[in-house]
């Protein structure tokens, strides 16, 4: 591995994108060298994320058939792709026959949810379409990271912001078999999380000062939950998922209710959460009902959960566009490349946000 690596980020100008790009201007072992967005090209950074004049003033986007111009053959690339479902896979399988031709040593971190399904069936049975390159999926795996022994795929898909949070409250339920029944989860997410373009549903005077579910029981990242669960755990349960849109920009609160199989206390539920998680630097376990306040542009998750006896309830808080994906991306590609997982993601988050 060389000292430096070379950072890519396919489809730089949306949220997620902008993300990657305040969060790699402080990561110690990649080097941004190519930002690309067809519809931006050639103009600076700076001009569509003004917050991120001070670090990329002088570097302008550039177009797909550009972003190898300038690289050394034989270099280390860390791709990462933030476009959209759907466009990513394409991108993605283009970029590694061009890296290929220039015998670039690639690792992919794609935060769509082109590579969250194992079988381009899958996929299709959710997204619709056609798989936009389904020889690829083999070299993919898709989880949190850290629900994730040693990474045995070259590549991979991050799970979707609403997964990331419900998965990190589930799994250790699952894991321990404190319940067998069905799972019922709630979800508010911020504006943040419909993305860049425009639509009715973000619209601000709909959004502000409004809260409202949106659809409830068929949302695609619950079978994305039902089966990224069942491969952390080896347990099967069904997830009834209901998502709401928030009055505010980022962040993601989720609440977990179960039936438990046997009375367990407080103390008791959280040891399961405090072990499962006590080697992860991302998450904590904390005392009280969490606040998104206290993990918004962080790549924290905080945990917390309560019980009266057989019902067992679990909140999760995470950051959208951190830590259910940007910063969960490079979280995963420091592991890729075997660097410290806590590289680049570590800054103080501003709170009161």
């Amino acid at each position: 591995m060389s000292e430096s690596i070379q950072a890519v980020v396919l489809g730089a100008g949306g949220y997620v994108g902008g993300e990657l790009l305040r969060l790699l201007a402080s990561h110690p072992d990649f080097t941004l060298v190519a930002a690309v967005s067809d519809s931006r090209a050639g103009q600076p950074i700076a001009k569509t994320f003004g917050h991120l004049s001070q670090v990329w003033a002088a570097t302008n986007f550039v177009a797909h058939n550009e972003w190898l111009n300038d690289m050394d053959e034989g270099s280390d690339v860390a791709l990462f792709c933030a476009a959209p479902h759907g466009a990513s896979a394409e991108l993605i399988s283009t970029a590694l026959v061009a890296a290929d031709e220039k015998n670039l040593t690639v690792h992919v971190v794609d935060s769509s949810a082109d590579f969250r399904f194992s079988s381009p069936s899958a996929w299709e049975a959710v997204y619709g379409g056609t798989h936009g390159a389904p020889e690829l999926l083999s070299q993919f795996s898709c989880a949190v990271p850290e629900h994730a022994g040693s990474v045995a795929t070259p590549h991979v898909g991050h799970p979707g912001c609403f997964a990331t949070a419900a998965l990190l409250a589930l799994v250790p339920l699952m894991r321990c078999g404190l319940t067998d029944a069905d799972v019922f989860i709630s979800g508010v997410t911020g504006s943040t999380g419909s993305g860049r373009t425009p639509q009715a549903g973000t619209h601000h005077p709909e959004r502000n000062n409004n809260l409202y579910a949106y659809k409830p029981l068929e949302h695609r990242h619950a079978p994305e939950i039902d089966a990224l669960a069942e491969a952390a755990s080896g347990r099967k349960t069904a997830v009834h998922f209901v998502p709401h849109s928030g009055p505010f920009s980022r962040g993601i609160h989720i609440t977990l209710q179960a039936k438990a199989k046997r009375t367990v206390s407080e103390t008791q539920l959280r040891d399961v959460y405090t072990q499962a998680y006590a080697d992860a630097p991302f998450v904590e376990v904390v005392s009280t009902t969490p606040r998104l306040q206290n993990v918004v542009a962080s790549n924290l998750c905080h945990i917390g959960v309560a019980t009266d006896g057989d019902s067992v309830v679990v909140m999760s808080v995470i950051d959208n566009l951190v830590k259910g994906a940007a910063g969960g991306a490079v979280q995963w590609m420091n592991r890729l490349w075997n660097l410290p997982e806590t590289a680049g993601l570590t800054a103080a988050a501003p709170g009161w946000t």
